[in-house]
């Protein structure tokens, strides 16, 4: 049952076994992955079919160093044409991938238990609170737009300590073609009913620009 289906040489039953152990069992985890990850449908259409495509081009590369190395470098020109996912729809691609090459080497029970398992793991370990902390479940992110000439380093240290319990510069970035900035802090609110008027005395220093406030663990899932 663990061996490989795959003889010296491919025939077409073999391939055919294998494009539908690999085709089903993609389609079922992505239909599975789909309660746990927020993505679009083309995402999960995808995912449901790159196990079958990895194990096509193990396949036919079938111990061919020159096409081995052919295919990856055409491989390698994907990351560019591809947007940044999140952590969840990386990590669901790679377990697909690594499925994709027991199947194409043959070993289709392996195939399977991959993605089953890693799936069920996925499912389990997003459930269970071994990973979360309290003091991240309050951290927010706070973006504050500037005008070119006003000095930050400074300019909101007061505000801050009236209103926070801790902030941590995260980043600083021009926008509006260099004419502002936009700063990023890691922010602990003291009382998070007294946003508005956080916001309020914000605005007061910065010239009514965008003033915006996430929370810190949506924007990391992202990165």
């Amino acid at each position: 049952m663990f061996n490989s289906i795959y003889t010296s040489t491919v025939t077409s039953s073999q391939f055919f076994l294998m494009a539908a152990a690999s085709l089903l069992t993609g389609f079922f985890y992505a239909w599975l992955m789909s309660f746990k990850i927020r993505s679009t449908k083309r995402f999960f259409i995808v995912l449901s079919l790159i196990s079958f495509i990895v194990a096509s081009v193990i396949t036919f590369v079938n111990g061919n160093i020159g096409a081995g190395v052919a295919i990856g470098g055409a491989f390698s020109l994907i990351r560019f044409r591809s947007a940044q996912g999140s952590a969840d729809e990386i990590a669901a691609i790679l377990i697909a991938m690594g499925a994709g090459i027991a199947f194409g080497m043959g070993y289709l029970a392996y195939g399977i238990l991959i993605m089953v398992c890693l799936s069920i793991l996925f499912f389990i370990f997003s459930l269970l609170p071994i990973f979360d902390h309290k003091s991240r479940a309050t951290d927010q992110l706070l973006r504050i737009t500037i005008p070119e000439s006003l000095e930050y380093s400074d300019t909101f240290k007061d505000i801050f300590a009236k209103f926070l319990k801790t902030y941590e510069s995260v980043g600083i970035k021009t926008t509006g073609m260099g004419s502002m900035f936009r700063l990023s802090f890691k922010i602990q609110m003291k009382d998070h009913t007294q946003e508005k008027a956080f916001i309020d005395e914000l605005r007061t220093k910065n010239g009514n620009l965008e003033i915006a406030i996430t929370p810190f663990a949506e924007v990391q899932n992202q990165l």
